[in-house]
């Protein structure tokens, strides 16, 4: 299939020339795409399906023969021909690949426009995006501690999630969920009513278990409980949404608008969490996001990647009407510093509108042969205490 550059009315006319995926192995892998056009113009993108990089790298080298000669401003259009054009759509593995390559071309787009991306998605709702880091420790003191540290930074919006149990990769879900309200109740004790705090259950929870896990926790009000079920059947929150009054946010796991659907037609959560960087993109996350608003969710995007996902999820925040909070462990301008020189802009706790045109953030690929790629099969694995798998 053969896509040839067209002519843009009132735009620049520029093709892509060349398209390179980058594996860097830090503390953890990280996926970043770099499009290079015709024009001098260069975008980065990245994407996010952890511990599944080659194969994400892989799906880029198989559909980019199809963008070669593209023009990148065709963003809707070059979405459809990457996510079809297999015959098959695309799964996850597809998903985070063209959620990469859709960063990279709106990252073009902006900067051949000379605006801070944001622009193109209908400029500012709110001058700076309030953000949640994630509180950790081995034992309740301190998780509490580094919880009492993170809001002395600024940050108003604390997540901490359910352990293992005390035995490290051991996770047995009911003395971890008795565990996990103790550090809630420790948290909302220390930190008073003010600070809002957010329970990640990272999928571990079966439904009865969830549901007990969620109305323990209403007494010390979260802002809400974080993908308390599995990802794989939606409807399973169909009981759990009906029987708490807890706040629940889901979606990190999903890969396409029609995977959120019937969690935002039927009101089954209350705050999508949308990764950027696996569900298609700005393109798709856009669609999402309305989507949302119509139901009165708001947005929690998925953002445990690198310093183009913290971009991404920044310029979607700043332009969507129903945002909620942003997900933020790594503070940018803290990491990866050599590798991508500039970042969007942080204090105390917000991240803050860019000025640079485009995502705001530049990569030195001279820096990528210094992060080689961490071996996959190194992704943590948990069990129970019977020796079974359970999610990590």
């Amino acid at each position: 299939m053969e896509i040839r550059s067209e002519t843009l009315q009132n735009g620049p006319t520029m093709q892509i020339q060349r398209i390179t995926p980058h594996i860097i192995g830090a503390e953890r892998n990280f996926l970043f795409v770099v499009i290079e056009t015709d024009s001098g113009l260069v975008g980065v993108g990245e994407g996010g399906l952890t511990w599944r990089e080659s194969a994400t790298a892989g799906f880029i080298e198989a559909v980019t023969p199809l963008l070669l000669g593209a023009d990148p401003f065709r963003t809707e259009h070059l979405w459809q021909v990457m996510f079809r054009s297999g015959f098959f759509p695309a799964g996850r593995v597809g998903a985070a690949a063209i959620s990469a390559l859709d960063l990279a071309l709106w990252d073009i787009k902006a900067q051949a426009l000379q605006v801070p991306l944001y622009q193109l998605l209908g400029g500012l709702c709110r001058n700076e995006v309030p953000c949640y880091p994630h509180a950790r420790g081995q034992t309740t003191p301190e998780l509490v501690e580094h919880a009492r540290r993170l809001v002395g930074e600024g940050y108003r919006f604390i997540r901490t999630e359910i352990r293992g149990g005390r035995d490290g990769s051991i996770f047995d879900p009911r003395p971890a969920l008795r565990l996990a309200i103790e550090d809630l109740a420790a948290l909302r004790s220390a930190l008073g009513p003010d600070i809002e705090l957010l329970v990640d259950v990272h999928t571990r929870l079966d439904p009865a278990d969830a549901l007990l896990f969620c109305n323990l926790a209403e007494e010390y009000q979260p802002y809400f409980i974080e993908d308390p079920l599995r990802c794989e059947n939606p409807d399973s929150y169909r009981r759990l949404s009906a029987r708490t009054t807890v706040p629940l946010a889901v979606g990190e796991q999903y890969s396409s608008k029609w995977e959120f659907r019937p969690l935002i037609e039927n009101e089954w959560c209350d705050f999508a969490r949308i990764d950027v960087c696996l569900a298609g993109g700005i393109t798709e996350t856009v669609k999402i996001a309305g989507w949302c608003e119509t139901h009165g969710l708001k947005l929690a995007l998925h953002n445990p990647l690198g310093p183009v996902s913290t971009a991404a999820c920044l310029h979607i925040d700043l332009a969507s009407s129903c945002f909620g909070v942003q997900e933020l462990p790594r503070v940018p301008g803290t990491y990866l510093q050599d590798l991508f020189p500039v970042q969007v802009p942080y204090q105390r706790g917000h991240l803050q509108p860019p000025t640079r045109n485009g995502l705001g953030v530049v990569i030195d690929e001279s820096r990528v042969k210094a992060y080689p790629p961490i071996p996959e099969g190194r992704c943590p694995i948990w069990r129970r205490a019977d020796g079974s798998f359970t999610n990590w």
